[in-house]
């Protein structure tokens, strides 16, 4: 499935094609972390994959984890660190087709991604701008942890966002589905 989700990506990031050889190295990489997890939504009326989100079990020795636990030790000290990043479910990913975008295809995608995960948390990283993810993240229940977080090497902002698990309102659509 890594070239359907590379695709996805692609058509929803709108990346360099220069980068598209490394995005595909990290999600392999991405795939062989503890407690990985991938899912897909379906387009029912076509059966094409219209989104995917992944994600794993946070830890020391991890690009993402490591960077971003420490910064936000620096900012706030290593109990706030620990509380958010000790136990956390790592959000890798989050993509929708843009012509299937605002359908709640991503609200979906998040919700299943973490349900029934055994952390306590579940951390992720997006632009800090006024963007139609950030806004998803938000409504779910992330709050900002960081913001104006530029990565190594990098120059664009980001905020780093965490929610508590399980999700609030997970019960609820549960319980509309059943």
């Amino acid at each position: 499935m890594l070239d359907t989700v590379l695709d996805i990506y692609t058509v929803a990031m709108r990346p360099p094609s220069d980068q598209l050889a490394g995005r595909m190295a990290i999600m392999r990489n991405h795939a062989t972390y503890p407690d990985f997890d991938c899912v897909l939504a379906e387009d029912t009326q076509t059966s094409a994959i219209a989104g995917f989100a992944y994600g794993f079990h946070g830890g020391q020795g991890q690009w993402w984890h490591d960077v971003v636990r420490g910064a936000l030790q620096d900012r706030a000290g290593p109990v706030v660190a620990n509380d958010w990043f000790g136990d956390a479910l790592e959000i890798a990913e989050v993509h929708v087709r843009p012509e299937h975008q605002g359908r709640g295809i991503g609200r979906r995608l998040i919700h299943t991604l973490c349900e029934g995960r055994p952390e306590r948390t579940a951390v992720l990283s997006t632009h800090d701008a006024p963007t139609v993810a950030r806004h998803l993240y938000r409504d779910v229940g992330f709050a900002d942890l960081m913001t104006r977080f530029v990565f190594p090497g990098g120059y664009e902002e980001y905020v780093i966002a965490g929610v508590r698990l399980p999700l609030a309102g997970s019960e609820v659509r549960e319980a509309a589905e059943g």
